[in-house]
């Protein structure tokens, strides 16, 4: 009996001292902290953590104006130099193609779409199996949905009009453009709109329309162009795995539980700013005309994507993998896509003005 209790009063105070520990999380983030939107994000992530934590976890969010390496957060958390970031695996291509797919491929699946393959269509597990290798743990972070094609000063008719533009596009986007005769530019951020307006440069891609306008370009190009090359734009949290292997479970519950509605969080006002800022580009810039590009060349654009993707395909059987079983979620979930929220859209919509 008195060994029993002995042993009781042990795990009571292991458990008491377990709870009483408390961990740091220091995060980087791709983001400058004034981004709309997704520079919010690792705040929202930091204070619901340390709350839901009850102070357990202490979170330090850091932005580039302080780490200078937005987009060398994959080997930041790999080395450990942080515990965990804000950023989208699409940034890391050209470290590892089959990164990218995580965050959105050209043609691909819509937000919706990507969600329901990522939960329940094995993506989940996909990434596990892509991630381990670089002894990181991810999340969803919060995704943007479909993303526009750029901002063009002169309209786009034909793949004619595509040859020989100077275009300030990256990743694969700017890879498929490239095999239409389009002179791909990967001109500084900050110097996007004196590059529009000196006409270093012909057209831009960027993001959407809440973080478009920050940069002016509705002032420089007439045609902004809907997009093909993100129809959902995923971004996530990475965390190192042995960081995370320390932490108890009830605090990787909260953790998780963070990630989840930081996601929520990112979509939902992607789409509330996206709706007010849209509104204000076509009264305050009635000149600006939202178009499509042509069957043509959506059609060239797609050709050209499915030879770059069977390219990476066949280097890679693990890419082939991820992108097969993408593939075969999409085939049947258009279906309903089309069925469901297209039909009732173009059944009911009454003034598309």
């Amino acid at each position: 009996m008195k060994l029993f209790s002995a042993l009781a009063l042990c795990a009571a105070m292991m458990i008491s001292a377990q709870a009483a520990e408390k961990y740091k999380i220091k995060l980087a983030s791709t983001y400058e902290s004034n981004v709309p939107v997704l520079g919010d994000a690792p705040k929202k992530f930091k204070e619901l953590v340390e709350k839901m934590s009850d102070g357990r976890i202490e979170v330090r969010a850091d932005y580039p104006s302080k780490h200078k390496a937005a987009f060398a957060l994959l080997d930041m958390v790999k080395s450990a130099q942080y515990d965990a970031a804000f950023t989208a695996s699409y940034f890391y291509k050209g470290k590892d193609a089959k990164l990218m797919l995580f965050t959105t491929v050209p043609f691909g699946m819509n937000k919706a779409e990507q969600d329901a393959w990522y939960t329940y269509g094995g993506g989940k597990e996909l990434a596990q199996k892509v991630f381990s290798e670089y002894g990181i743990v991810t999340f969803h972070g919060g995704n943007f949905g479909m993303q526009m094609g750029g901002w063009f000063k002169k309209e786009i008719k034909s793949t004619d009009d595509l040859k020989g533009l100077k275009l300030r596009m990256t990743g694969l986007g700017g890879e498929i453009m490239a095999k239409l005769g389009v002179n791909i530019n990967t001109i500084p951020i900050g110097e996007l709109y004196m590059a529009m307006e000196m006409n270093t440069i012909d057209a831009v891609e960027w993001v959407c329309p809440a973080i478009d306008i920050n940069f002016g370009f509705q002032k420089v190009a007439k045609f902004y162009y809907t997009g093909w090359q993100e129809p959902a734009s995923e971004n996530e949290f990475y965390i190192n795995k042995k960081l995370w292997d320390k932490l108890p479970a009830d605090l990787q519950a909260i953790v998780e539980t963070a990630t989840k509605a930081v996601a929520a969080d990112v979509y939902e006002s992607a789409v509330y700013q996206n709706s007010l800022v849209l509104d204000k580009i076509k009264s305050e810039h009635p000149d600006v005309k939202i178009a499509s590009f042509p069957p043509e060349i959506i059609a060239a654009l797609r050709k050209a994507t499915d030879e770059i993707l069977d390219e990476l395909s066949a280097k890679d059987a693990t890419f082939k993998e991820i992108l097969d079983s993408q593939k075969a979620f999409m085939k049947k979930a258009r279906v309903w896509t089309q069925i469901s929220e297209n039909s009732y859209i173009n059944s009911t919509q009454r003034d598309r003005r």
